[in-house]
């Protein structure tokens, strides 16, 4: 086997992940076909180590390690797969297998596997659940995409207001098979079934048996519409630092809960989005065919052609300037390149402020004027510094006051770019991760042409 495996560990340090040892001992086991060697290699590892060893190697290999390890396969495993692997991985496995590695999963993770799949494999998992987990799943898909609803998890640990410690701990050792296999809050409910507090399973088993529950609440309590947008879920617990939070339909009743790890996952996916889409090349995923990251990249780079003749055509205006004075052509790629670079660092914190929305309409002024003021102090910080590369390379002073001026403007108008396109497009709706960058990159390279071949054009002809 060919392919080649990332070692992400440091043999100074203990690693984590997948280590080239292992992954060569896997590749052996599979060429063997021995069944029992790679079930001794599969078996101590974490599912999203699995999942990283799926995504490293090639199509033919991810289907013959699927088919000889199918029995130590873990449901936990398709939640940590990369999402454009897994109608693949699903159509490898046995349907034995598939169906008992779904049934292992929470209803919220089976919902995130379904929304990524087509009808018929949709099919295939609910299938494969009990009716009761079935049923669950299906509602929750009835919620819009990318809602709470989608994310939360239907089994909860809930309690009557009016239930006292030693009554709550009973029901739950009563209850221990029915539980989730992870929760931190007991939700204290109404007779409406209405959440109205919660409380940590630390302070229930820290207080005595007599003590009501509603002596105990939590000051974090924070219920959560189901129809709400996952970001702004996934803000509310990063913000307000939740560890978990009930979700309610319209009327206010319980329907779910969502836990810390599902909102920190909606977030890690926000911001790897935004990184995705500053740099135009879609999802972005390593195991995407040659085709589709084509697919995903050319849009972009049809753009950015657009725009550098955009920048041309400007240049074609002062063709006698550069034809008289060489030096321009020399110099002029530096004005651009900086007011490139100086739009890009005042952009990466625009978008970053909207998304953690610390960038709002009482202080996107102030950061103006702040940004203003970098730029123009780096515009001069600068154009001091070429102006003394510009004497000693072309021994002109008139050349270095020139390229200074121009300088110090695409510096400044490049801060200013760098602000303000992100919160226009904001504020019209548009995700400023997508389309910032073009638009910040076109500002500046016209500014900077026309600024400093202009400039030229008018001091030195």
């Amino acid at each position: 086997m060919e392919d080649e495996v990332i070692d992400r560990t440091d043999p100074e340090e203990e690693g984590y992940g997948l280590d080239n040892r292992t992954v060569a001992a896997i590749r052996l086991a599979v060429a063997a076909g021995d069944r029992a060697r790679l079930g001794e290699l599969l078996e101590p590892l974490h599912p999203a180590d699995i999942a990283d060893l799926l995504e490293q190697v090639d199509s033919g290999h991810r289907r013959e390690i699927l088919l000889l390890g199918s029995g130590f396969f873990d449901g936990e495993v398709l939640s940590e797969l990369d999402e454009s692997l897994r109608e693949e991985v699903i159509a490898f496995l046995p349907r034995e297998v598939l169906s008992e590695a779904v049934r292992e999963l929470e209803s919220d993770d089976v919902v995130d596997l379904l929304e990524d799949l087509d009808e018929p494999q949709q099919a295939v998992i609910l299938n494969a659940l009990e009716d009761a987990d079935r049923l669950a799943v299906e509602q929750a898909l009835t919620y819009p995409e990318y809602s709470a609803g989608r994310l939360m998890q239907r089994k909860v640990v809930r309690a009557p207001e009016h239930w006292t410690v030693g009554e709550t701990i009973d029901h739950l050792r009563a209850q221990k098979d029915a539980l989730p296999d992870q929760f931190y809050h007991v939700i204290v409910v109404d007779p409406g079934i209405r959440p109205v507090g919660y409380v940590t399973l630390g302070k229930l088993l820290a207080s005595r048996r007599s003590v009501r529950l509603s002596e105990l609440y939590e000051e974090s309590f924070r219920p959560i519409p189901a129809t709400q947008e996952e970001s702004e879920v996934a803000y509310a617990f990063n913000q307000y630092h939740l560890i978990s939070a009930p979700v309610v339909d319209d009327a206010g009743r319980l329907v779910g809960i969502i836990t810390i790890d599902d909102a920190m996952a909606v977030l890690d996916e926000e911001h790897e989005e935004d990184i995705l889409r500053l740099a135009g090349v879609g999802d972005g995923s390593l195991s995407d065919r040659v085709i589709e990251t084509c697919r995903q990249r050319v849009p972009w780079l049809l753009v950015n052609l657009g725009t550098a003749i955009v920048a041309s055509l400007v240049i074609a205006q002062f063709e006698a300037a550069i034809a008289q004075v060489v030096a321009l052509a020399v110099l002029m790629p530096v004005v651009a390149s900086m007011g490139g670079n100086a739009g890009t660092q005042s952009l990466t914190v625009a978008v970053r402020a909207l998304a953690t929305k610390d960038l709002t309409g009482s202080n996107v002024w102030r950061v103006v004027r702040r940004e203003l003021a970098v730029g123009a102090i780096n515009g001069l910080l600068f154009a001091l510094l070429m102006g003394i590369v510009g004497v000693l390379w072309f021994g002109s002073g008139t050349l270095a006051l020139v390229i200074a001026a121009a300088m110090i403007i695409n510096l400044g108008v490049a801060a200013l770019a760098g602000i303000l396109v992100p919160v226009m497009l904001d504020r019209c709706g548009v995700d400023p991760a997508l389309a910032s960058g073009t638009f910040v990159t076109t500002v500046t390279d016209v500014v900077g042409f026309f600024a400093f071949l202009g400039l030229a054009s008018m001091v030195l002809l």
